[in-house]
């Protein structure tokens, strides 16, 4: 059987019989891919704790006809523990891996994705932002990966230099008066600041920002995303926001 290795972060797992599990996970160069570890429920398992979401591994799998089996798996940056000792943390890196496998397709090369994702565990094991700014900027810079990313400045549809105030999901994001659709949200203009910081990582902005106005951007992000989707990601409901 054919052997390949590759760094990889793990977004889900599976049981199977009594003793296996399926891990879903987003490699570098090769894209996502669903591989059985076997054994490693057991607590002899040689894997360990190495194969549970939110870990960045080294990965070494065998092809199979319809599912890969790892053989060998490395820790490269154990971010599992510390994401899942903090219950914020853990719901937004929930509702990351989420989206992350949602964006993602199988045996496609998806190497901006995997840098977005493992830069978000990263971010949130660190704890040195609000884990709900970094969701939301993980959601906005993937999606502007995807093909998606929104306007917080110039018209979406006209491209008219901005600012404007008000932002329609469906139009891709802030529109002049003469594009605006009825029903278009008129978020506050330090709302349109923060997402726009976020896209573009200027943590000073995003870390000083109001609390309103990280509510009122979450709602924003969380209407975008579901748009192009076409359903929502249900981590998103359990997201846990600091007050």
């Amino acid at each position: 059987m054919p052997l390949y290795r590759d760094e990889a972060v793990v977004l889900r797992t599976h049981q199977l019989g009594e003793a296996d599990r399926i891990i879903t996970a987003l490699t570098r160069t090769r894209g996502k891919i669903r591989t059985v570890a076997k054994g490693v429920r057991r607590t002899s398992s040689r894997f360990g704790a190495r194969l549970e979401p939110f870990m960045v591994v080294d990965l070494q799998c065998y092809e199979g006809r319809n599912l890969d089996t790892v053989t060998q798996a490395e820790t490269l940056a154990p971010h599992g523990d510390a994401i899942c000792r903090d219950y914020t943390a853990y719901t937004a890196a929930t509702a990351v891996v989420e989206t992350c496998d949602r964006l993602t397709e199988e045996g496609e090369p998806a190497t901006q994705q995997f840098l977005l994702v493992s830069g978000a565990m990263a971010a949130l094991a660190a704890g040195e932002h609000d884990p709900g700014l970094v969701l939301d900027a993980y959601l906005l810079r993937a999606l502007a990966v995807a093909g998606w990313a929104p306007s917080f400045h110039d018209c979406a549809k006209c491209g008219a230099p901005g600012p404007h105030r008000a932002f329609n999901v469906a139009a891709g994001g802030c529109v002049c008066p003469v594009c605006r659709p009825p029903g278009s949200a008129a978020p506050a203009v330090d709302t349109l600041r923060l997402l726009s910081a976020l896209l573009t990582g200027d943590w000073v902005l995003a870390d000083g920002s109001d609390v309103l106005h990280r509510r009122e951007g979450s709602g924003l992000v969380a209407a975008f995303l579901q748009w192009h989707l076409e359903r929502g990601v249900r981590s998103l409901r359990l997201v846990e926001r600091t007050p």
